[in-house]
Order: C-alpha cells, then structure tokens, then sequence
C-alpha cells in the first residue's frame, strides 16, 4: 500500500467528503460521529513534504482544517484548485491569506465566540490568583519560606475579590 495515500478506514464508504488537516490543531478531538461524514487527509502524519502532499490530493480537496498555529499562504490556496472553504479552529483568520481566498470566492469561517465563556473563566481564574496571592503562596511555602514561630516573618495577605470588583464597578 502507498504509505502516502490515505484510505478511510473500512467501516468508512469510500465517497466521504475529505478534510484536509495540514497541522493538527492544538485541540483536535475529533469525534467518531465526524469520521463517519468525513475522510480526514492529515498531512502531518504524511512522509511526503506539504507541497507534494497537497500537489497528490489537490483534485479533490474542497475543506481545508486550520489553526492559527501556521499560516495558510497564497502558495497552499494556489496548491489547492477545488478549494470551496477554509474552517479556521482558532478565534481569528489572520492567519489565512484572506485576499487570495476573497479572490479564488473561498468561503472562510472560524469558531467566533466558541471560546468566549473559557477565556473569561480562565480570566476570573487569574484575577483570584492574583487578589490571593495563590500562587505567589504556593512558591513561597514549597520554597522552605514558610516562618517558624519564632521568627515572626509571614507571607503578606492577599486581598479579596469582592472588594477588588466593589472598587472597580
């Protein structure tokens, strides 16, 4: 079997629509449910350099699986005749070659909000750490830092969320 050849595997019909995957997103948990609709072509797993991989599946790729982790340049549209649309797994598209794709009429689309609760729970997350003093706490006493009785030396208090937001609001 050519190893840079991608065939579904056998519970698959062999007339999936294929996803081609460049660079595996940082969080690519895909479900089984996906596989069943889709041939997923990854180009990371392939020995073949991109280019020449891109070059082997150009006819028939019409979705391109991205992350904002490495650009999407002019080159890989161009390398891609049948291209229809580009789906970004990041917030942004600023890695994609926005004006080839406008050019080529490549539909473009990206996760928007999807993130939006995550990110402002890691926020309200930071803020506790910092108000705290958590992990300013947590170095101090791993490091041997902690006073014995005696000493009379303590670690300064953090301050509380809530006053932080009264202030603030």
């Amino acid at each position: 079997m050519d190893p840079d050849h991608h065939h579904p595997p056998p519970s698959q019909p062999p007339d999936l629509r294929q996803v081609l995957v460049l660079h595996p997103p940082p969080v690519f948990s895909v479900h089984e449910h996906f596989f069943s609709k889709f041939q997923i072509l990854k180009a990371y797993e392939s020995p073949l350099p991109t280019l020449d991989f891109l070059r082997a599946h150009a006819q028939s790729v019409k979705v391109l699986l991205c992350s904002g982790a490495r650009p999407i340049t002019a080159d890989v549209i161009r390398s891609l005749p049948e291209l229809q649309i580009v789906v970004s797994a990041a917030t942004g598209v600023n890695h994609i070659d926005m004006a080839e794709c406008h050019r080529r009429g490549i539909r473009v689309t990206n996760l928007g909000d999807v993130l939006s609760d995550d990110v402002a729970d890691g926020a309200v997350g930071l803020l506790m750490d910092v108000m705290r003093r958590i992990s300013g706490g947590d170095r101090f006493v791993r490091g041997g830092s902690w006073p014995d009785a005696e000493a009379g030396g303590c670690y300064p208090l953090g301050s509380t969320v809530s006053i932080f937001l009264y202030i603030h609001s």
